[in-house]
């Protein structure tokens, strides 16, 4: 009894000091600033640009996923252990992040993940925006400017002890201001069509290698728990039996081509509102890129 009293002591001792080391690791990465300059581009007042950025907010960028449908806040992720994420009010009402943001706090937030002093911005999903033009982005924070006040007060996200674990283990990337490379990056936008390059433009600010993985051969999509259903194969060897039909009827309808459904993560909600020209270039882009099989890096 003496030495099973004596290893259970042991073990709740090195039980503390591992949630303890976990905690102060995690607390000094998640409050570790990102300096980053990014000179705010000129924000339209024009009716056309306001309606191209409610347009990329809607059907490319999908910032209600998150935000919800009024971009009023909204519960994200409610994770447990993990944490819970909320997605703060991006209206100009009360809590909202609207009147205390300048256009410039916005571009940052957007393109780097970066809040107001260099504070990292959790699961801000910017990696795939860090390359977005300077009008798409203006146009995006033009419109945001407009949207309809929405009175709401989002509670602070909280990291759980093993949302924390992951974190400092490298197994849960929660900022992606850490890893976003945000020097030298191309912002040109190519010139709207159906091509590749464009495709691959669409593609990228979509977030379609946020869930399909950086090659699109689909598997875990990052920063989702283990259990989490994975992506699906994008690359010729998933989907190069697509006809067009069969494509716009996934992103529009979000069915297969033999009728089933498409898992409901994949965010049909907001593809089915995308341009005929921007369905088309994306799939030209992804017909063009190198077959993988599924997961292959």
């Amino acid at each position: 009894m003496r030495i099973l009293k004596n290893l259970t002591l042991v073990i709740v001792v090195l039980v503390l000091a591992a949630t303890a080391l976990v905690y102060g690791l995690s607390t000094y990465r998640m409050r570790q600033t990102v300096a980053v300059v990014d000179p705010s581009p000129l924000i339209p007042t024009d009716s056309a640009r306001i309606a191209h950025g409610q347009y990329l907010v809607r059907a490319i960028v999908k910032c209600a996923d998150c935000h919800g449908p009024d971009l009023g806040g909204h519960l994200f992720i409610d994770g447990g252990p993990l944490g819970v994420i909320n997605a703060p009010n991006l209206t100009s009402g009360a809590g909202g992040l609207g009147t205390v943001r300048a256009d410039s706090d916005l571009v940052l937030a957007i393109r780097h993940a970066v809040g107001p002093g260099g504070r990292k911005l959790l699961f801000m999903p910017s990696e795939g925006w860090a390359g977005m033009a300077d009008t798409d982005v203006s146009d995006i924070v033009a419109y945001l400017r407009t949207i309809p006040r929405v009175d709401r007060t989002m509670a602070a996200s909280t990291l759980g002890p093993l949302g924390r674990a992951l974190y400092v283990t490298g197994q849960l990337p929660l900022y992606e201001a850490e890893f976003i490379q945000h020097d030298q990056i191309s912002r040109q936008r190519p010139a709207a069509g159906v091509t590749t390059e464009y495709g691959r433009y669409v593609s990228n600010i979509g977030g379609c290698t946020g869930c399909h993985g950086p090659t699109l051969s689909g598997g875990h999509v990052p920063g989702t728990p283990p259990s989490f259903k994975p992506a699906s194969n994008l690359t010729p060897e998933g989907i190069g039996h697509y006809t067009e039909a069969d494509f716009f009827r996934a992103m529009r309808e979000g069915k297969r081509p033999n009728g089933t459904a498409l898992d409901p993560f994949m965010p049909v909600g907001a593809t089915k509102y995308m341009t005929d020209e921007d369905t088309r270039a994306v799939l030209a882009f992804l017909r063009s890129v190198p077959s993988k099989p599924y997961g292959g890096r």
